[in-house]
């Protein structure tokens, strides 16, 4: 059967021979001298060889005893070094933040970076998609932070910014007069969906789902291909959109509130990372 180095029978050694006395390896292991000595004699009787020149003033170590303290000081030395990198992992746990799809990509990138310039060694995961997923995995604690589309007064965060809507449709397209109007959105679990199915269903207006997508960047490109009418923050207009309104039939809509979330147990990283989200979201509503 191969035999296993006991470290603690090694750091005894180490102490008696960078010592020279088991009563000075005693006092720097906090260890009784009784205790030392029986360890060494087990190290020894394990090895099958004397490790120490016993003197009255001075112990030393013999031939192989050099030879095993070189090789326990490497073992030390490593276990010291993965306990040291275990503890330092655990201690940068990854920040976990939860965007909607809009916000994942240029607009907090610089935000982003600035976080991983100031915490180069911090490992940042971002999860995006639909607010109501986010809002279920924050809930969860699956997320440190979350940035998340609410109506108004519908909960709480440390931070907020109104979202305002607007209708659209292609910019040299009609859909809005059709018999039954196409609408483009995302999934019926979206907040952007369920605003237009009550809107028309108010009006008394026929419709339908003409194209759906997981994504506000998709709703975009398909009202601009003339596929149907959406609602869409009014940040996210571009030039090939035409911005409907009470001239056309349609009701002003209510702004949507945008939060910040931060899970109550907040490490350093995680508040600086909501300060600058805060910082980032501030500007970015300054420009709507």
């Amino acid at each position: 059967m191969q035999q296993v180095l006991d470290p603690i029978l090694l750091r005894s050694l180490v102490a008696v021979v960078d010592t020279g006395s088991f009563t000075r390896a005693a006092e720097s292991t906090h260890l009784t001298q009784s205790t030392i000595s029986q360890q060494i004699r087990k190290l020894e009787a394990q090895l099958g060889c004397d490790l120490l020149i016993r003197k009255k003033r001075y112990t030393t170590a013999t031939l192989e005893g050099e030879r095993i303290v070189t090789y326990a000081r490497r073992i030390l030395a490593m276990m010291e070094d993965a306990i040291t990198q275990t503890a330092s992992s655990s201690e940068q746990r990854p920040v976990r933040l939860g965007v909607p799809e809009d916000f994942a990509t240029h607009e907090l990138m610089p935000t982003l970076t600035r976080f991983a310039r100031t915490f180069p060694d911090v490992r940042l995961e971002v999860k995006s998609g639909l607010c109501s997923d986010i809002w279920s995995q924050f809930q969860n604690s699956d997320l440190d932070l979350a940035l998340i589309k609410h109506r108004l007064g519908q909960a709480q965060g440390i931070a907020s910014w109104p979202e305002p809507l607007c209708w659209i449709d292609g910019k040299t397209s009609n859909n809005l007069h059709q018999a039954t109007v196409p609408l483009v959105g995302l999934p019926s679990t979206g907040l952007y969906r369920s605003e237009m199915a009550h809107t028309f269903d108010m009006l008394g207006v026929k419709w339908r789902m003409a194209y759906i997508t997981t994504s506000l960047s998709g709703v975009g490109c398909a009202v601009e291909a003339g596929l149907g009418i959406s609602l869409l923050p009014k940040r996210l207009v571009s030039p090939q959109h035409k911005v409907l309104g009470i001239d056309d039939g349609l009701p002003d809509v209510p702004p949507l509130e945008l939060l910040l979330h931060v899970a109550p147990q907040q490490s350093k990283q995680t508040t600086f990372l909501a300060q600058y989200l805060t910082e980032a979201c501030d500007e970015i509503f300054d420009r709507v």
